[in-house]
């Protein structure tokens, strides 16, 4: 090189004129593209965990819940302590335990007691308030065998000392007076509910063993023709809770199955849980 041009040396580093760098654009183009694909797997954990313990809560209110009713139900009623009780709700419990209102309530049991009448039961309740108050409504169903059917007619004047059935009807024996003498009587009648009425229709009779013709003997005998040939209504409204009445009745295979309406007031009217009256 000639000395005309010479070379200058490069400056030195000073605070003056800092040496720059520049950044690589990969390198920031890479922290964010990771935040983004990390972003939607925390919010699939995030639903994962809240979807957990929504489940476990809804488990627990499940465990739980039956248990509370049952005690309700068995202190209201004053039933046995170990009195069998099933207890079923429907649709998810968290929504009707935030509301304090549950939408379905079923009562179930094989064998129970109400006012001397045993037999098995499954009731519905609809609008059940959690902190107290009358149900929406309620309605089901109680199956008796002929032993409290026979018992469940005992105070009317019927000649009834035993009933049998044979779906759909029930045929009762018994007997009436004629000049001091026991005659027997067997009447075979379906049965079904008139505005709150037990309703006995017969379709066969026979009287000292005899078959008898309903529409002769009615018009024969008279009053007493009439009590055995007649649909007769038989209150039964003082052996059942207030609360319940009477909808329907229909002998399914060896039971007495008997539809009811339950008043939505019965879990807070004490006189809705004693026995009805037939005086009206």
């Amino acid at each position: 090189m000639s000395d005309d041009n010479p070379t200058l040396p490069y400056p030195k580093p000073s605070d003056e004129h800092p040496t720059l760098v520049v950044p690589d654009p990969a390198d920031g183009r890479g922290s964010a593209g990771s935040r983004r694909r990390r972003w939607p797997w925390v919010v699939l954990i995030v639903v994962v965990v809240l979807a957990a313990v929504v489940v476990a809560a809804e488990l627990v209110a499940r465990a739980v819940l039956p248990g509370v009713v049952r005690s309700i139900v068995i202190e209201q009623l004053d039933l046995p302590a170990d009195q069998q009780l099933d207890v079923e709700t429907e649709g998810m419990l968290l929504p009707q335990l935030l509301a304090d209102r549950l939408d379905t309530l079923r009562l179930s049991t094989d064998a129970v007691t109400l006012q001397g009448i045993t037999g098995a039961a499954d009731v519905t309740a609809t609008g059940v308030p959690l902190r107290g108050g009358d149900l929406d409504g309620a309605d089901g169903t109680i199956r008796i065998d002929q032993e409290q059917f026979t018992a469940l007619l005992a105070d009317s004047d019927l000649p009834v000392d035993t009933v049998e059935f044979a779906a759909p009807n029930a045929t009762l024996g018994g007997s009436f007076d004629v000049l001091g003498a026991a005659v027997p009587v067997s009447v075979t009648l379906t049965p079904g509910a008139v505005e709150g009425d037990l309703e006995l229709t017969p379709v066969a009779a026979s009287i000292g063993g005899v078959d008898i013709d309903l529409d002769s003997v009615g018009s024969s005998l008279g009053s007493l023709g009439d009590g055995i040939t007649q649909p007769r209504r038989v209150c039964i409204a003082d052996q059942l809770p207030a609360g319940l009445t009477l909808t329907g009745v229909e002998i399914v295979d060896d039971q007495a199955v008997i539809d009811i309406d339950v008043d939505g007031a019965i879990v807070t009217d004490e006189a809705l849980q004693e026995k009805g009256s037939c005086d009206r």
